[in-house]
């Protein structure tokens, strides 16, 4: 990569480029578990997904109070960057996927138990296996949806520039 000054003082966003980021992925981790753990244990990634959701929406908000601190539109702009970015990763990185790799495992584990004679906690492990193999998969897809789901409705109501980045 060519470092030029944009590149080089470029802010480093914790929430997307860091290991940070893999906490939004704990309630898909929970999911794949499901089988095999407490079901407290699956409530509680979604609990640490949704704090990575809700410090990143606040970042944003934070970020974008300091960048339009001058501006009389301040506080609109502030309540987009938190709402866009919040509605964004609760759908991107929580209640999609999760919704997702919870079918997909159901799915695998009432499939293999139809299919085979594998014992119970062997059908467990691989429906886990098959989940979390899932994950990155899924990715990519869910994030352009959204992206068009957002783009396609409540973006309309504040413009095309103010989108979560």
């Amino acid at each position: 990569m060519e470092h030029t000054p944009e590149t080089h003082s470029k802010e480093v966003d914790i929430y997307r480029d860091t290991w940070v980021r893999f906490l939004g992925y704990a309630n898909e981790v929970g999911e794949a578990f499901r089988a095999l753990v407490p079901v407290s244990a699956v409530w509680a990634s979604y609990a640490v997904a949704t704090a990575y959701v809700s410090a990143d929406a606040l970042d944003k908000g934070r970020k974008a109070a300091a960048a339009h601190a001058e501006d009389h539109g301040k506080v609109t702009r502030v309540a987009v960057a938190v709402v866009d970015t919040f509605v964004w990763q609760a759908l991107a990185s929580v209640a999609i996927p999760g919704f997702t790799i919870n079918r997909v495992c159901a799915a695998s584990l009432f499939l293999l138990g139809k299919t085979t004679r594998w014992p119970l906690p062997v059908r467990k492990w691989t429906t886990t296996a098959i989940g979390l193999s899932t994950i990155p998969f899924i990715i990519k897809p869910i994030d352009r949806s959204v992206d068009f789901l957002l783009d396609s409705s409540l973006r309309k109501l504040y413009g095309e520039g103010e989108k979560h980045e």
